[in-house]
């Protein structure tokens, strides 16, 4: 097979093994064994056409090294990161991080506390006043054992579990039970990924074979939806996705701690500044100049232009994306676009489907930082290395959520076409796994990272790149969801904001009252079995809707209710044209409900949602009704 150690573009760094983690590896390595009769082909190919355009611009294929942190650095950026940097200081104050801390479960807690100690260490070998112990500051590891953990002054003895996990794992029995493939598997977003792995610690690990080439003997999972529905990436409001980052940090740092890894981050490259408008242009800077032109573009137009291109002429054409275009036509075109994209002149009808392939995988490297991030590419070529699937899913939803918007998105394009590119496999003769090989080398190497492949280690890394792009692909639905146990604790940093700032403002004597009221409250409104709420539709309606909630009222009931009343009872309406379809009958599907306030900024409720269950978790919140944004207009 062909070395990628003299490529130009390398093949990013992955974290060395541990010593400790062997038995894991051992099950990779069997795992990955399996694949040894599927072709590894497409991907050397495209290794080659890589190596191939990238010769000849030698001088842009350099942007800063990633340089090796000193011990305590990388702990500092985690809780930097983590949104804990206040605990690095001497004199910082402790009721930011008392907020964030109070939502964590034992696990989280405990990856943070074991952060905490290596800086803490690194601190004192450099002769600095030391970091103060999390435990000493906050008392308690759970919001959900504050008053236990007050009442008990001895150790928690998760903490020293977890400190001696590693060691435990040597003789752990790693044993991998095969899946049943055609077996349809529940996917717990409920429960903190961590706590679920905590409990399977002394368990066997379940692991699926590899030897098909296409998606249909991969392992079906589904998320049950509990009484509050299911929440997507998109669903939350900007102020809510913000916390999410951090918080899946934390947990993805507790994952990783429960299973042996370690969480390897590379530091972000400074960027090349480029004179170019589209291609080598950063995401932020692309998307900036998009909205200019057409506001509220998550997507950058390019990227859109060129899959738009490829779906509609480019699907069903054999060997879409493993066939490599014109090295020459290609970077004729990416000049040619530089120059006429924005005036709308380029002609797409004349560029070949092959040559439009070229020049999104090129988008894709040409890309300043790696649209997977240089800081977590490491982390994303890593979770090859969990033997369990189920738990490879949930590092990569983790990881997901993680990476910047514009990178979740743009990722989240990509994905979309190359589902659609496996949906014709027979007829463009590509499968699941051929357009994973092809387009891994794209998503995993990147110019700017340094290259330390060890020696024979390319076929193991290069199938277990490919693989992770497989799952991306096949289970991308389930993994741009937001785990529930995510949101419940972005309710409860809002409910301690909220409740933080009003101590700030009121008088305690004022204060204490509203907490006891708001206490009996609630327990009055979880004892009732119904409730009457108003469902307000400001930009369609004059008038709110009056809902009798039950146990069994669903959002999509009330979106019913809603549309009978606008049919039956001639309401106020203020606009009906997208309401409408072109038989004039009412539209449900163009409506969402939306929980908005108390402990949540804005959610877009799942249509399965009950709602009494929600009212009793946030009683001040609005429910407002709106236009799908999504949805197309009848006009």
């Amino acid at each position: 097979s062909l070395s990628t150690r003299n490529c130009p573009c390398k093949m990013s760094q992955l974290p060395p093994k541990s010593p400790l983690a062997s038995p894991v590896s051992e099950g990779t390595n069997s795992r990955v064994e399996a694949l040894d009769n599927l072709s590894m082909d497409s991907f050397w190919l495209e290794v080659e056409n890589i190596k191939q355009s990238a010769e000849t611009e030698q001088e842009e294929c350099s942007l800063a090294d990633v340089k090796t942190q000193e011990e305590g650095e990388a702990e500092a950026e985690w809780l930097q990161d983590a949104g804990l940097s206040e605990l690095l200081g001497d004199r910082a104050s402790d009721s930011d991080n008392l907020v964030l801390l109070s939502t964590l479960t034992r696990t989280q807690a405990a990856a943070v506390q074991r952060r905490l100690d290596t800086y803490s260490r690194s601190r004192r070998r450099k002769n600095k006043h030391p970091v103060r112990d999390v435990r000493d500051i906050f008392g308690v590891v759970s919001s959900e054992e504050t008053e236990a953990k007050k009442e008990e002054p001895s150790p928690d003895p998760l903490w020293h579990n977890l400190r001696t996990a590693n060691a435990q794992r040597k003789t752990q029995d790693y044993s991998c039970t095969v899946r049943n493939p055609g077996k349809e598997e529940v996917f717990n977003m409920d429960v903190a990924y961590s706590e679920q792995a905590a409990v399977l610690l002394k368990g066997s690990f379940l692991s699926e074979p590899r030897k098909s080439k296409d998606g249909n003997a991969l392992t079906k999972f589904k998320i049950p939806k509990g009484r509050l529905g299911v929440t997507r990436i998109g669903d939350l409001s900007a102020q809510d996705m913000k916390k999410i980052p951090t918080l899946a940090l934390i947990e993805l740092t507790a994952l990783c701690d429960i299973l042996g890894f370690e969480l390897k981050r590379n530091k972000a490259a400074k960027l090349k500044t480029t004179e170019k408008r589209l291609f080598g242009v950063p995401l932020n800077t692309l998307l900036e100049n998009d909205q200019k032109l057409l506001p509220n573009t998550k997507v950058p137009l390019l990227l859109q232009a060129l899959l738009s291109c490829l779906e509609k002429r480019g699907l069903e054409t054999e060997g879409i994306l493993r066939v490599s275009g014109s090295q020459t036509r290609i970077k004729s075109l990416e000049q040619k676009l530089e120059r006429e994209f924005y005036t709308g002149l380029f002609r797409w009808e004349e560029v070949h489907q092959n040559d439009v392939s070229g020049l999104l995988k090129r988008f894709i490297r040409e890309l300043p930082a790696p649209l997977l991030t240089a800081e977590y590419l490491p982390a994303f070529a890593a979770v090859q290395n969990i033997p369990d699937l189920k738990q490879r899913l949930q590092a990569l939803n983790l990881l997901i959520l993680i990476l910047p918007e514009p990178n979740r998105n743009t990722l989240k394009a990509i994905l979309e076409f190359l589902s659609k590119v496996v949906a014709r496999e027979n007829n463009n003769k590509m499968n699941l796994w051929n357009v994973s090989t092809v387009m891994a080398p794209n998503l995993f190497m990147h110019k700017g990272l340094p290259n330390k492949i060890p020696e024979g280690k390319e076929k193991q890394l290069a199938e277990g790149a490919a693989d992770v792009v497989r799952m991306m692909i096949h289970y991308q639905d389930l993994l741009w969801t937001v785990s529930s146990f995510l949101v419940a604790q972005v309710r409860k940093l809002n409910e301690s904001n909220s409740k933080r700032y009003q101590f700030c403002d009121k008088r305690i004597k004022n204060l204490l009252r509203k907490i006891h009221a708001d206490k009996d409250k609630v327990e009055k409104n979880q004892a009732e079995p119904s409730k009457i709420v108003k469902v307000h539709a400001s930009l369609l309606l004059k008038d709110s809707l009056e809902v009798h909630l039950n146990n069994a009222t669903r959002v999509a009931d009330v979106l019913r209710q809603f549309q009978k009343n606008l049919c039956q009872n001639g309401w106020n309406i203020v606009n009906t044209v997208n309401l409408l379809k072109c038989n004039n009958s009412m539209d449900c599907t163009n409506l969402l409900l939306y929980e908005v306030g108390g402990n949540i900024g804005e959610h877009c409720l799942d249509p399965d949602t009950y709602l009494l269950d929600l009212y009793h978790i946030n009683p001040h919140a609005e429910w407002i009704i709106k236009q799908n944004p999504s949805y197309p207009r009848m006009f």
